[in-house]
């Protein structure tokens, strides 16, 4: 019998497709995926250098704009806007979120930029990715809050003078970053670094011996904080679309509201369609298949599909100030 390493069929070692006796783990920030054949556990090597250019462009084009239009916002909210309103309010917080977010981007820009290097500590790699999640998920849940507010102002306007209130918004807000906060701490405690090849990997999952419970809270926070709230968002807009579809003996400034509404429901599915939809069911995908019997060409391609769409889910970070441009004239004043 022969031994699992270093004996691998001329043509597959020449290739670099196959490396038999690695263990079946680590597909996150590794450039393979595993898979099986003739009883022999493998892994389809993919070449990944597209990640090395895509990844530090994409997080420093964010970087910057993300950064000046947040800050540039929370100018808006800060010294233009005197009296706000409950979305004046969840708008502002969406703004501390991104500003959050992409400050820590510059670190994330060096470390694929130097190859999957991180030389800034595991605090810091906890920090980065905790604040990934926290922002990912605070940016749906102000959205959600956006949205529900837009639909009793459409659908229920007396019902949105008192749920609608700024200090209503204001308890909302506070509930909102607790419950993501809280949500989010485990990522504190699943996601380390490890040294390999003389370098030192920032994981954004776990340790090899936590990653099951990693994917089991992955999938309910997936489940809580962005199904409920995408299923919750969409009834909302549909059922708002319906009455702005409904005739109306109109005033003009009830048409300009209109119009303001569809606008603001244009943005906020295109952040749903764009940043957060394609990232949380390539990263399915990705953990799912990973232990099934699919072809190299099959998990080439999820692993690609994947790695595109995690830059995607922070440009949610630029694309959330179209909002405030388009909540009113007061903010452009």
């Amino acid at each position: 019998p022969r031994s699992r390493r270093g004996q691998c069929p001329p043509q597959l070692t020449d290739t670099f497709k196959c490396i038999f006796g690695i263990s079946n783990w680590d597909f996150i920030n590794s450039s393979s995926v595993t898979a099986s054949a003739d009883n022999s556990t493998y892994r389809c090597v993919f070449d990944e250098d597209f990640k090395y250019v895509l990844l530090p462009v994409s997080y420093g084009i964010v970087c910057v704009v993300g950064l000046f239009l947040n800050l540039l916002a929370l100018y808006g909210f800060i010294f233009r806007i005197k009296t706000w309103n409950a979305s004046t309010t969840y708008m502002f917080n969406l703004a501390v979120s991104d500003t959050l977010y992409v400050v820590s981007l510059p670190l994330l820009v060096y470390y694929y930029a130097m190859g999957d290097n991180w030389p800034f500590g595991v605090g810091l790699c906890k920090i980065v990715r905790f604040l990934f999640y926290t922002n990912l998920y605070c940016s749906i849940l102000f959205l959600l809050c956006i949205s529900i507010h837009r639909f009793l102002g459409i659908c229920y306007p007396l019902k949105s003078l008192q749920w609608g209130h700024v200090r209503y918004a204001r308890r909302v807000s506070v509930i909102v970053w607790v419950v993501t906060v809280v949500c989010q701490l485990p990522v504190l405690f699943f996601v380390t670094t490890s040294v390999r090849r003389g370098t030192i990997t920032c994981h954004d999952t776990s340790s090899k011996d936590l990653f099951g419970q990693f994917v089991i809270y992955s999938s309910v926070m997936m489940v809580l904080l962005f199904c409920i709230p995408f299923l919750i968002i969409i009834i909302c807009y549909c059922l708002m679309a319906r009455r702005l579809l409904q005739p109306t003996r109109g005033m003009s400034r009830l048409s300009r509201s209109k119009k303001k509404s569809v606008k603001m429901v244009i943005i906020v599915l295109v952040v749903f369609s764009v940043c957060f939809l394609p990232f949380h069911v390539t990263r399915s995908l990705y953990y799912s298949f990973r232990s099934w019997d699919l072809s190299c060409q099959t998990l080439n391609a999820i692993n690609l599909a994947y790695k595109v769409t995690r830059p995607l889910a922070s440009t949610n970070s630029c694309l959330d100030p179209v909002l405030y441009f388009l909540a009113g004239q007061r903010f452009m004043k």
